[in-house]
């Protein structure tokens, strides 16, 4: 006699648990220290999934996501970034999500896979900002580290531009918590503005309210990088001294 109650989300699990590579999971836990129950399922298993699953019906999909293990909250992820419709439709449904977030991986696929945001900047812009109050305060329920890391990773993905450069730079000295992973996304998106806006950059890290940790982490992405000539990472070691 057929199992009435196996399902959509059973055949994923299934799908998954097919895919799994016990080497890959280790190697993935020792990336994401934070993360419980890996599966362990590579990045193109799981992209195939996610843009089969946004081609057919990704609203019921999500709707009865299962939310267990590590893929497949990180497969929700990849599939709102396939997904395609109404910016407001999608944008509740990234909403209903986000508060899954807790870990540094998940929130980082999710917003490499939003490039719709380039097109619908201001809808996007409203939409990550409502995270946050005018003086960093996380406003929303979730895990707070991550979400402001969802935040600063938006930020350095889709608005390092004229419009809103400095609005960002704004967010950046404004957001606070002692998390490791939102400090090093702050920094990260410093080191991003400073490829296309390095006077600005240069000004913000001359005067700003970053705690130490932060500002050290930015200098030292900055340095390391292989982008920048020596008379700039000059200037910049003279702003850190």
């Amino acid at each position: 006699m057929a199992d009435t109650n196996y399902g959509v989300n059973d055949l994923i699990r299934d799908e998954l648990y097919k895919n799994m590579d016990e080497e890959y999971g280790r190697q993935q836990a020792k990336l994401i220290p934070e993360c419980g129950n890996i599966i362990g399922v590579r990045m193109p298993v799981l992209n195939k999934m996610a843009r089969e699953i946004a081609s057919v019906n990704w609203k019921e999909y999500l709707q009865g996501a299962r939310s267990d293990t590590y893929e497949e909250i990180l497969l929700q992820a990849l599939v709102l970034g396939y997904a395609r419709g109404k910016v407001d439709d999608i944008l509740l449904y990234i909403e209903e999500f986000i508060p899954l977030i807790d870990n540094w991986a998940v929130c980082d696929h999710l917003c490499a896979g939003l490039g719709m945001a380039r097109e619908y900047q201001e809808e996007f812009w409203e939409f990550i900002t409502k995270w946050v109050s005018r003086d960093g305060r996380l406003k929303k329920p979730g895990h707070p580290e991550y979400i402001m890391r969802f935040v600063t990773v938006m930020m350095l993905d889709y608005f390092i531009n004229d419009r809103y450069i400095d609005n960002v730079l704004f967010a950046y000295n404004t957001m606070k918590h002692p998390g490791y992973y939102f400090k090093m996304g702050v920094a990260w998106g410093l080191e991003t503005a400073y490829y296309s806006y390095p006077d600005k950059v240069l000004a913000f890290l001359k005067d700003n309210d970053l705690d130490d940790e932060t500002l050290s982490m930015t200098f030292k992405k900055l340095l390391n990088s292989g982008k920048l000539s020596d008379e700039e990472k000059q200037a910049i070691k003279e702003i850190r001294e």
